[in-house]
């Protein structure tokens, strides 16, 4: 379906006025979706959708995910932890997780970056530069 730019206007105002603190709160985004519901502005149906879309991308861009070989002690959590927060700032979601195939180090993924200091990668780039 193709998103007009009204309502792509629409749904970025929507959006915008449902953060706070640089935030989004659940609520404010819970409320806008049903007002736009039940006042079904020309091309609702759009606006909805490109403000589901503007969530799901906020959402990934504040969530991290930390992967190492071994489980990691709780000095470098909090590094990483701190790290991450003053990079991409407060609010970020993080989890860590096991992964033996990365032989060592970490591979952190916040949205769409990927910051990969494991010893497969570095393996596997050494493989490609022969």
């Amino acid at each position: 379906m193709k998103i007009g730019k009204q309502a792509r206007r629409d749904a970025k105002r929507l959006f915008t006025s449902c953060k706070v603190s640089g935030l989004l709160d659940e609520n404010r985004i819970r409320q806008a979706v049903s007002a736009v519901i039940a006042q079904k502005p020309r091309g609702y149906v759009a606006i909805l959708s490109h403000l589901q879309r503007l969530v799901k991308l906020d959402l990934e861009r504040r969530t991290a995910r930390v992967e190492s070989a071994v489980a990691v002690p709780e000095a470098l959590k909090s590094s990483v932890t701190a790290n991450l927060t003053r990079r991409y700032g407060p609010g970020l979601n993080l989890s860590f997780g096991l992964d033996p195939q990365l032989i060592g180090g970490l591979r952190v993924k916040v949205g769409s970056d990927v910051f990969d200091g494991s010893v497969r990668a570095r393996l596997n780039a050494l493989e490609e530069s022969f």
